[in-house]
């Protein structure tokens, strides 16, 4: 009798996971639906699926978020104040029209800030978190 020979690379590495009853039965079933080994379709897995980070907010972060959403909140208030400055020489343009600009270039300078901030918050802690402050 002679043994079966199989094009695949001699794996002597084992890795091991704990599943609970209902987590082995639904991977059972997974790989008898695709008929695929425990082992291919844990291969598989592992180095061709898109893996998604899941975000903890921990008490430390969660003191970030809170400051940081502050910080946004005051960027905003601002903002606006400087929103009604400039309206306000825009209506007696005459004699501040180089002071409109400025106020004008400041509003615009402060809202890329503020969005800037909140990019990095959304790559820091997933965009959903980011865009809640």
């Amino acid at each position: 009798m002679t043994r079966k020979t199989y094009n695949t690379p001699k794996r002597k590495c084992v890795v091991k996971t704990r599943l609970t009853e209902d987590e082995r039965r639904a991977f059972e079933d997974k790989c008898a639906t695709l008929s695929m080994s425990q082992s291919e379709y844990i291969r598989q897995a592992v180095f061709y699926s898109r893996i998604s980070p899941v975000i903890r907010v921990t008490a430390h972060s969660e003191e970030m978020l809170t400051a940081v959403s502050s910080l946004v909140a005051q960027y905003g208030k601002i903002g606006s104040n400087l929103n009604q400055i400039a309206r306000y020489l825009n209506e007696y343009a005459t004699p501040y029209n180089a002071l409109s600009g400025e106020v004008r270039a400041a509003v615009s300078d402060l809202a890329a800030l503020k969005f800037e901030v909140l990019k990095v918050i959304g790559e820091a802690y997933g965009n959903d978190q980011a865009y809640q402050l």
